[in-house]
């Protein structure tokens, strides 16, 4: 599996460096292949949208060979052919040469079998306007009017494929062939949405051995080294004890959730620290937990601690959290642990000199607050949010949402590819910091647990839509019990993919 992720600027140098190879040629040859794989079972025209950049070229080398396959192809080119690229304008004329003509309107056809957005690429930094708008919308209108597929070459048109976010109008495509390199905005926010299936073309570029990617999708290639089979001369204390700090009056389920989440991922022991002042003497669905007062925790002997789920905004929970600050444990701080430190700044300066690690686990809102900005501001560059608050806070990240961003402190970035929006309901972010939280406790480094920890819990999710279990109603209880699964089943697989 390909794991590089590579940005606009990386992507243009290494365009630059292998200028001398024939990579239009080898796009459009890439793109022709699939694309006649998915209209070859229907008998009607092939609609080519063509810019005028070198995303255009890639269109006119598919569009060509297209031609020479006897489909019947229809490109829509507005620009000057005087005015594009080298590459794009020997591609233009080829096709010309070859036959080929364009349009400067979408033809009024009954039915088409392909639609192929060849406008934009990666090119695009602002909403497309005028008649390239109107190519994009007519363009999704007609795909859903005739149920036929709609292929991206390269990123589809109106999405920023470093951000993820969509410029305004933006092309909805079934599936996407992007080149040389996965690009992080098709991974993560808007991305997932627009690019349908996504295949990647090297275009015989051995671009992993020649310049650093600027990023990776989580794999388990990441942790593989902490997958270890248990001895069978243990102990519950040789997996470590977790303790999970929250719970106040109304939000006692989020900590549950934590603690059972903890279990499940191996923790030989959990404990509830609760500020609930009707404290309850016993999990009944989860037995195994040892529940306690909040004030007591902390004199537990731990290996891992996390604050947050269910803590509430009191005067109480802040006193617990600097605690829990200036604790010696690796530390997971989650949900209102997160609101009370973008609120008081007073506790910056005991996050940012601990020694042990810290993992901070925001969702998009939570973000917003500890960057002192709004929640579009973090969704616009979701990256740059990630790597902005490892590096404010000295520790590691975890952004959630469509493709969470996992970031250090030193400006590495990872996106987590795994889960569904079924997880987009309550408590799934509670179970994701107990299952953190146990990988610690079992004496896993932060940044490993931490992936681990984001990809285990997607891939659950996606297991239980695999199943029927979603995503509509999907809960996050039962994710537990599917990562449990999942975890034993990479556990034991003697090789890591």
């Amino acid at each position: 599996m390909n794991t590089a992720l590579y940005l606009s600027r990386t992507l243009r140098q290494i365009e630059s460096r292998y200028s001398h190879e024939p990579l239009m040629q080898r796009a459009g040859a890439t793109a022709a292949d699939w694309a006649a794989t998915l209209a070859s079972e229907r008998n009607q025209p092939i609609l080519v949208l063509a810019g005028p950049g070198n995303n255009g070229g890639d269109a006119f080398e598919a569009a060509h060979l297209l031609r020479e396959r006897f489909f019947e192809v229809h490109v829509i080119f507005a620009g000057n052919p005087a005015a594009l690229p080298k590459d794009a304008a020997a591609a233009y004329q080829n096709f010309i040469e070859a036959g080929g003509s364009t349009s400067a309107s979408i033809p009024n056809l009954p039915c088409y079998a392909l639609i192929i957005d060849g406008l934009f690429g990666i090119g695009l930094t602002r909403p497309a306007e005028g008649v390239y708008a109107e190519w994009i919308s007519a363009a999704n209108r007609l795909a859903e009017r005739d149920h036929c597929p709609l292929l991206a070459l390269d990123c589809p048109s109106g999405l920023n494929a470093d951000t993820g976010q969509t410029l305004g109008v933006s092309i909805s495509a079934s599936h996407t062939i992007t080149f040389i390199g996965n690009k992080p905005g098709l991974m993560t926010a808007d991305g997932p949405d627009h690019c349908g299936e996504i295949r990647l073309a090297h275009l015989d570029l051995a671009v992993d051995n020649d310049i650093p990617a600027d990023g990776h999708l989580v794999s388990r290639v990441d942790f593989a080294p902490w997958l270890k089979p248990r001895q069978r001369n243990s102990h519950k204390g040789s997996f470590g004890s977790a303790g999970i700090l929250g719970g106040s009056k109304t939000m006692l389920g989020a900590a549950l959730l934590a603690g059972r989440a903890a279990l499940k991922l191996g923790s030989g022991l959990v404990y509830l620290g609760l500020l609930d002042p009707e404290l309850p003497s016993v999990d009944l669905l989860q037995p195994e937990l040892m529940l306690r007062r909040a004030d007591t925790l902390l004199q537990t002997d731990l290996r891992a601690l996390a604050c947050g789920p269910g803590l509430g905004r009191s005067s109480e929970a802040i006193r617990l959290l600097e605690q829990a600050l200036q604790s010696p444990l690796p530390l997971v701080l989650d949900a209102d642990a997160l609101n009370i430190l973008a609120t008081d700044g007073r506790l910056d300066g005991n996050l940012y000199h601990r020694i042990a690690p810290v993992i901070l686990t925001p969702h998009p809102a939570e973000a917003a607050r500890l960057l002192a900005c709004t929640v579009r501001e973090v969704q616009t560059d979701r990256i740059k949010a990630a790597c902005e608050l490892a590096k404010r806070y000295h520790c590691s990240v975890a952004l959630k949402g469509c493709g969470t961003i996992i970031a250090t402190v030193d400006g590495v970035f990872w996106i987590n590819s795994t889960g569904n929006p079924g997880m987009a309901t309550a408590g799934m972010g509670d179970v994701l910091t107990g299952m953190i939280t146990a990988l610690l406790a079992q004496g896993w480094p932060a940044v490993p647990a931490l992936l681990a920890a984001v990809h285990l819990h997607g891939s659950a999710a996606d297991r239980l839509v695999a199943q029927g279990n979603g995503p509509i109603g999907l809960t996050a209880g039962e994710v537990s019990d599917a990562a449990r699964q999942i975890f034993n089943e990479w556990v034991g697989t003697d090789k890591a993919c």
